[in-house]
């Protein structure tokens, strides 16, 4: 009887304990995957009592509790794999919304950028023309301002002594009388309305003396004078001195960019002249030929042997500064 009773223990005891077989060691364990847990209630299902039948746990009740424990957990991994889902499918939803944020930021920006560069070329475009207004304004007022001094005359290297600035009416008609007397003995009005020195300040750094401006009461005899002028040495009381046309700053500025080029044509006997507001006009090869900018008469002068490296560019530039 003792034999049949320590026949009906379960002989794999040990082994169990060994193998921490018991419910809530099992159910606490970390299961990888399906076969290791199928493997492990097989080793673990008590055998068969071959006894009375009256073994502490059946094989089909342990074989259901564990199918409830199993069920158990993989319910438990279900919800959590669930509320993992669930959380990813947040994060991706909320990605979209941000995807689809971004995309209509950047459509936005683009449509921006493509109104602003609209803008820009109008802006451009405006200001082009503004420009152009611009400049067309300034020639205008130039041109007015020299056509305001039609009637004056510049008088250059006329020395500067308290007894000629208190007498320059005098001066001048002093002046007209030593080179072309010919325009008072043909009965024309030398009579000027005012003159005066310019700048008004005397610069006392600056050796040069100031130029006298004269404004005469008559066009045609302001032109002989100037025509006189153009074919000889003016003097007064044998000092030379130059008489010019009166002009505007800048158109005096643009012709004295021409100053070396018109000094070397002379030098080279031809006719050279500065014509009205700033152009060169030169007399060559019994042609005549103008020239408004400085870079065109270069081309020019390049093209022609008798001219070719006459007129030094850099020359040029150095008298103009």
């Amino acid at each position: 009887m003792a034999n049949s009773t320590e026949a009906q223990k379960p002989q794999n005891t040990k082994k169990n304990k060994k193998k921490g077989a018991t419910l809530d060691t099992f159910y606490g364990a970390k299961i990888q995957n399906t076969e290791q847990t199928e493997d492990n209630i097989k080793e673990n299902a008590p055998k068969p009592s071959k006894g009375n039948g009256n073994s502490p746990q059946t094989y089909e009740e342990f074989e259901s509790e564990m199918t409830k424990k199993m069920e158990a957990f993989w319910e438990e991994k279900l919800e959590i794999m669930q509320k993992k889902f669930t959380h990813l499918q947040n994060q991706f939803d909320q990605t979209i919304k941000e995807n689809q944020a971004l995309k209509a930021r950047i459509r936005q920006l683009e449509d921006n950028d493509r109104v602003k560069e609209q803008e820009s070329i109008k802006q451009s475009q405006n200001t082009k023309k503004l420009e152009e207004n611009i400049k067309y304004l300034t020639d205008k007022v130039i041109d007015l301002e020299n056509r305001g001094r039609r009637d004056n005359l510049r008088i250059i290297g006329l020395p500067e002594k308290p007894e000629i600035n208190t007498k320059l009416d005098m001066v001048i008609q002093d002046i007209i009388k030593e080179n072309c007397p010919e325009i008072l003995e043909q009965g024309g009005n030398t009579a000027t309305d005012r003159a005066h020195r310019t700048p008004s300040t005397l610069n006392p750094q600056k050796t040069t003396p100031r130029n006298v401006i004269a404004k005469f009461q008559s066009y045609q005899t302001k032109e002989k004078i100037l025509q006189e002028a153009r074919k000889r040495q003016f003097r007064y009381k044998g000092m030379p001195i130059r008489v010019t046309q009166d002009l505007a700053s800048s158109t005096l500025n643009d012709r004295k960019a021409w100053n070396m080029i018109f000094r070397k044509a002379r030098e080279l006997g031809l006719q050279t002249r500065i014509s009205y507001p700033a152009k060169l006009t030169i007399y060559f090869q019994g042609k005549v030929w103008a020239f408004n900018k400085i870079e065109d008469f270069q081309l020019f002068a390049k093209k022609r042997p008798e001219l070719c490296g006459k007129f030094d560019t850099e020359n040029q530039r150095a008298w103009n500064t």
